[in-house]
């Protein structure tokens, strides 16, 4: 399982033009199922998330989670977190799991991230989706279980 999560100001997602969710301050996370990935990964990688101090405090550090900000998260399923580019031109998605395992297991983790006190917005699985996002920083951290 991993993840990419980029802090952002505002990040509207859109599939045919139509917008389906939209958040204000808080991260984009670009979620990715490896094949053989567990429910017992997904809560680790969700309570990293909602953990994961990335945003400033008075001092300028970054010492403050999502939560403490009062953030949201725009959780994004990503099968192309597991392509692999190292032989030829076009990746290969072998790694990843298959959708219907990999589509529970992204529920799964938006509903247990809720539980967890985070504002959570979806993407829409399978779907060719347009998200217009404004980072702020540029902060972007990659996780991995």
């Amino acid at each position: 399982m991993r993840f990419v999560a980029q802090r952002v100001v505002r990040a509207v997602l859109s599939v045919n033009d139509l917008p389906v969710s939209e958040i204000g301050c808080g991260l984009v996370v670009y979620f990715g199922v490896k094949a053989g990935d567990t429910v017992k990964q997904a809560e680790k990688c969700m309570e990293k998330l909602a953990n994961l101090r990335v945003f400033e405090d008075d001092a300028g550090k970054m010492n403050r989670s999502v939560k403490d900000v009062g953030g949201e998260i725009l959780l994004v399923s990503q099968f192309t977190l597991y392509g692999d580019a190292k032989k030829g031109n076009r990746p290969s998605f072998t790694e990843a799991e298959v959708p219907e395992k990999a589509n529970a297991l992204y529920e799964y983790a938006l509903s247990y991230l809720k539980t967890l006190g985070v504002p959570v917005k979806k993407g829409v699985f399978g779907a060719d989706m347009r998200i217009e996002q404004i980072n702020q920083g540029p902060v972007t951290i990659i996780y991995e279980i």
